[in-house]
């Protein structure tokens, strides 16, 4: 055997030693450590057997029903519970955390596993925390009283001379500023039931809200009022509502996995259909 090729040899046979001991070796938890935390009967959460869920109160219809979120009434309350299930947490293991709207989106560490809360994702949102896939795709809508002159806006243009009002940190607000662009400051509401309360006693004539809560409102809150309209989508994706989680979470990929699943299996569209009042009737404003 030629000498020369003794070091070639010698470092192949060092690379394979090298790969077999690597192969033995623990994982890096970062990268492709946390998706393989989902495989097992349930990932790890804050507190060991418990799913804690975190959202704002009062907890309103049609998300929710009779301001409990633990109900599994309403279509967050049911949409949290199914994606605990897929997690591997029965009913009994999950405990709900009221966390202020603010507060869930806000950067910082978090005292729940997950919020729902109707957030819309967002980049911006992202610099401070996780989101799961969307699961629910939404429009932004008016109401305003019927007697008012905003009611009978057909264009956002028509809506540039009305006492608007949202709620603070929303994409409501963003859309009463940004595509609106009202002629006079709107009125900004720590939560949308203040917004509501405004409108019912006329000191706005108009709020932004979802399209879902716009319904509701409506039909049982303030009959005096009417959907005006809905807005359509803008950019490159629809807006959507995520589950959010705290910066760098673990658990993202896990719930976003199980949102998924969801989504696929038809689960998701189910629950819309069941509690979501039916956007039909609502044009667009444009």
């Amino acid at each position: 055997m030629p000498v020369a090729t003794q070091p070639a040899r010698l470092a192949a046979a060092l690379a394979v030693l090298l790969a077999a001991v690597t192969g033995c070796a623990p994982q890096d938890e970062t990268g492709t450590a946390a998706p393989a935390a989902c495989t097992g009967p349930r990932p790890a959460t804050r507190t060991p057997g418990t799913l804690t869920v975190g959202t704002d109160k009062p907890a309103y219809a049609p998300w929710f029903q009779g301001d409990d979120p633990a109900d599994g009434k309403g279509f967050e309350s049911a949409v949290a519970y199914a994606v605990a299930a897929r997690l591997g947490f029965d009913r009994s293991a999950v405990r709900w955390r009221t966390v202020p709207f603010n507060n869930a989106v806000a950067p910082g560490p978090k005292d729940f596993d997950f919020d729902i809360n109707q957030v819309s994702i967002s980049d911006e949102r992202r610099r401070a925390v996780d989101f799961s896939s969307g699961y629910y795709s939404v429009r932004q809508a008016v109401v305003a009283l019927k007697d008012s002159p905003a009611a009978q806006a057909t264009t956002a243009a028509g809506l540039k001379h009305a006492r608007l009002g949202a709620q603070v940190g929303t994409t409501s607000l963003d859309v009463v500023n940004d595509v609106i662009r009202p002629d006079r400051q709107p009125a900004v509401f720590q939560k949308n039931d203040y917004a509501k309360s405004a409108l019912r006693n006329r000191q706005v004539d108009a709020v932004v809200v979802d399209l879902p809560t716009a319904f509701f409102i409506t039909s049982a809150e303030v009959p005096e009022a009417k959907v005006v309209g809905q807005f359509p989508a803008t950019g490159a994706r629809a807006e959507q509502f995520g589950l959010v989680l705290d910066k760098g979470s673990r658990l993202t990929p896990c719930v976003s996995k199980a949102v998924d699943d969801l989504r696929g299996d038809g689960t998701l569209a189910r629950l819309e259909k069941q509690w979501l009042a039916d956007a039909a009737g609502a044009p667009e404003l444009r």
